[in-house]
């Protein structure tokens, strides 16, 4: 068993549909998703840090100790998350997250930043929840044809078997 660098067991993968294969033959799980985030657990650890952070700034009054400590912070969360996304998301996060000046910013400032770090994070997972989906309708259509192709010519699926569905 591996560890990873924050010493809490190897790292996590997103779900996928057991046994089923991407177009290229890998599993279904090998895709996209697992390419574009190495670590999603950490992800969402610095998601959750900051939608906080951004609730904590925008009830409180900073004073330029606090300020500094939001941009430290901040600057620290843009790079770990560099750090678990693919080059791609990597280099969209770095046009999105300009670095601040040398003095502390303002409360308005760090509003806007964490903000648009939230928003982005949000995006980047609404964008995976969407790939997932769409891998695993790609899978169920998979699945139909080989159900149908495994028929013998002329036959017709069992009218008493209806095709099962989503329940909500």
């Amino acid at each position: 068993m591996s560890v990873d660098q924050e010493g809490q067991g190897p790292p996590p993968t997103l779900p996928s549909s057991e046994g089923a294969a991407s177009p290229d033959g890998q599993p279904a799980g090998s895709g996209p998703v697992e390419e574009a985030i190495q670590h999603p657990a950490k992800v969402m650890r610095i998601a959750s840090m900051a939608r906080q952070l951004l609730e904590e700034v925008r009830a409180a009054q900073l004073d330029d100790a606090s300020r500094a400590r939001l941009r430290d912070i901040y600057e620290t969360s843009v790079s770990e998350l560099g750090g678990v996304l693919s080059p791609e998301l990597r280099d969209e996060l770095g046009r999105l997250s300009l670095p601040f000046g040398a003095e502390a910013p303002s409360d308005a400032e760090l509003r806007i930043a964490h903000s648009q770090l939230v928003g982005w994070l949000e995006g980047l997972f609404h964008g995976i929840q969407a790939m997932m989906f769409a891998q695993q309708m790609e899978s169920r259509a998979r699945l139909e044809e080989l159900r149908r192709q495994s028929l013998p010519p002329g036959a017709r699926p069992p009218m008493g078997d209806p095709e099962p569905g989503q329940y909500l």
